[in-house]
């Protein structure tokens, strides 16, 4: 039976991979996009922008709220979301390092 090796790396580097997966979609970007235009809590209005089912849009919500990249609540049938800022910056933050440390390492051309 394999085991998975993630934990052979650094937290750091798990933490990048899991935003990286989040992000791995045209349509979770353009959620995010959706909810940074209105700079405030979204209800419902997501499902009416994008050309995708109920279904799948709340697929996508739940990726994004799983990474940390949105915050959400649930009440009933209503839900609403808004991006978590302070993971926003945090990854804004360890992804600047990882570029910048890449290319550091590696200021020659290779090829």
């Amino acid at each position: 039976m394999a085991t998975a090796k993630t934990t052979e790396f650094t937290q750091a580097e798990q933490d990048l991979a899991t935003f990286a997966k989040a992000l791995a979609h045209p349509a979770r970007i353009a959620i995010l996009k959706i909810l940074a235009e209105q700079n405030a809590c979204i209800c419902g209005k997501i499902v009416e922008v994008l050309p995708l089912a109920q279904s799948t849009v709340s697929q996508h919500l739940k990726e994004l709220k799983n990474a940390g990249l949105i915050k959400g609540t649930v009440e009933g049938p209503k839900s609403c979301y808004c991006i978590n800022w302070e993971a926003f910056e945090k990854i804004n933050s360890e992804f600047s390092f990882l570029f910048t440390s890449l290319k550091t390492q590696n200021s020659k051309s290779c090829c």
